[in-house]
């Protein structure tokens, strides 16, 4: 069968030759990734999976169609069609208070007979999608506009286009691509490794056996942090997505308390109960490392980061322990998760990410689930707007109205003391930094800091952690040839976190910085 594939790519070749030869360019009857698809997948998989990645599925915003006037006509270049332009008209053939419309998108110049163009159309009310193979002009219609502010919406801002740069083969070989991050198999973990090493330049060595340390708990301290990172399983592709996005070399984190005898516990928020809901969670150290040893299938690799000593003494215990036991059982804080990530209009979006495709994904989830839709950030954006009880399609348009835009509203940083129907809403990382601030570890400058704007990163780069590589446990990272500047106490693979204790704090600290892999750069005080 290899040979059957020699044959089309040689054949090709003489095509392009002969075509190239002709006055006039000729459109080519076929690419050779065009074809790959018919091929047996042994011999075709190999070579889609180099040319595209589960990153493909992402739709790349093209502009907003609005209406048929020559200078709103939008026009840009597709995947397969090279020239296409759109445009909006309105209609009312239904005889409805506000009618409807019909999208007109016009593509030409496609580069092969076989190729076509994949696209998703989106308003705040709706996303739908379509694809085209022909040369020629293509409709599509809106029958009829939800109210008068979806009417009122396309009017001024125009029905969004997205196009699946990959084509229809590689958004589908893209989802085959995303299928196994989120599966509890061998298959699904070296997807991870591999989509985290293809997009952030992670590395994954092997460390030497044991993979699990015989920790001794009385060399841990109240303070003391533990970065998690999962690589199988539905957590594990998940993680592997948030830390594509923000830099994050862990993915899920928890925080070590010791009470007046001396017991040691876990505060974690994010801790499934036996509803299956996720909340916020003091543990006993023992059940905790039994269930990370035992009982957790996404294999998590585990670091712990001793406080440096004089972090430890500033560290007031006595305030910690009030603070956890205050949110002990309080849900997971899903309401503020995304915000800490987006803090510029377009430096924290990795391409072909914006606020565009963030706002149709929104919208998706807010028709097909939307109890969840307002728990993950309707409430958030209603408190940037200072409103209550706005769905998400009345924020778009209220924030029209006030001559904003919903990338500007993303980027309005948490505040700490926000109060949502549940309560305070604190996610993993901003559970822990939230208890050192009520310990002291902010002081003198707490109150110009919104721990709720730190992701996983953010949180390892402050210097509060020991930086003495003496002064670790004798049995941290004991049998591995590398001395790392903390403690890895679980995993086969060698964990790193860049940047690792090394930002003091400062006032309004990650409130406006970029996170664009793979460097993730940062400018200084942001």
């Amino acid at each position: 069968m290899a040979s059957l594939l020699s044959i089309l790519l040689f054949i090709n070749i003489i095509i392009v030759s002969l075509f190239s030869a002709l006055p006039h360019a000729v459109k080519l009857p076929f690419r050779p990734k065009d074809v790959l698809p018919l091929l047996p997948r042994h011999v075709s998989w190999p070579i889609l999976n180099s040319l595209h990645s589960a990153v493909d599925l992402l739709p790349t915003f093209v502009g907003a169609a609005s209406s048929s006037s020559p200078n709103n006509t939008l026009e840009w270049k597709g995947a397969c069609f090279y020239n296409n332009t759109a445009w909006m008209e309105f209609h009312n053939k239904t005889g409805s208070q506000f009618g409807g419309g019909t999208l007109h998108i016009k593509v030409d110049k496609a580069h092969s007979w076989t190729c076509m163009d994949l696209y998703v159309f989106a308003t705040p009310y709706r996303v739908s999608w379509d694809y085209y193979f022909l040369s020629r002009e293509h409709t599509f219609e809106f029958k009829e506009w939800e109210g008068k502010a979806e009417f009122e919406y396309v009017k001024n801002r125009g029905v969004s286009i997205f196009l699946m740069q990959a084509g229809m083969v590689g958004t589908l070989q893209a989802l085959w691509d995303v299928f196994p991050l989120f599966t509890n198999t061998g298959w699904g973990e070296n997807s991870n490794l591999g989509f985290l090493e293809k997009h952030m330049g992670a590395s994954f060595t092997q460390r030497p056996q044991p993979w699990v340390t015989n920790i001794s708990v009385d060399d841990i301290h109240s303070g003391d942090f533990l970065a998690i990172s999962k690589i199988r399983g539905r957590w594990g592709g998940f993680e592997t997505l948030e830390k594509w996005v923000s830099g994050s070399y862990a993915g899920h984190t928890a925080v070590c308390l010791k009470d007046s005898e001396e017991k040691l516990w876990v505060g974690e928020s994010g801790h499934e109960n036996e509803k299956g809901e996720d909340i916020i969670a003091v543990l006993p150290w023992e059940e905790w490392w039994d269930f990370e040893l035992n009982k957790d299938d996404s294999n998590p690799h585990i670091a712990l980061l001793p406080l440096h000593p004089d972090t430890r003494a500033k560290f007031n215990e006595t305030a910690a322990w009030e603070y956890a036991r205050s949110m002990d059982g309080k849900p997971y804080g899903y309401h503020n998760m995304i915000f800490s990530w987006i803090d510029t209009i377009d430096q924290n979006y990795p391409p072909p990410l914006d606020s565009h495709l963030v706002a149709s994904v929104m919208t998706v989830w807010n028709q097909i689930q939307p109890e969840y839709a307002a728990n993950m950030w309707n409430e958030a954006l209603n408190k940037r707007l200072g409103t209550e009880g706005l769905s998400l399609p009345d924020v778009l348009v209220e924030t029209e109205k006030r001559g904003s835009s919903f990338d500007e509203l993303l980027t309005i940083p948490e505040q700490d003391d926000w109060l949502y129907n549940d309560g305070k809403s604190t996610s993993c990382v901003a559970f822990i930094l939230e208890m050192y601030k009520e310990a002291g570890l902010f002081d003198p400058i707490a109150s110009s800091i919104q721990v709720t704007e730190f992701t996983i990163k953010d949180a390892y780069m402050l210097n509060f952690f020991d930086n003495n590589s003496s002064r670790l446990p004798q049995w941290c990272n004991d049998g591995d040839n590398v001395k790392l500047p903390f403690c890895q106490i679980r995993g086969k693979y060698r964990m790193e976190l860049p940047g690792y204790n090394s930002m003091e704090p400062y006032a309004h600290m990650n409130e406006r910085c970029p996170s664009l892999p793979p460097k993730y750069s940062r400018p200084q005080n942001c």
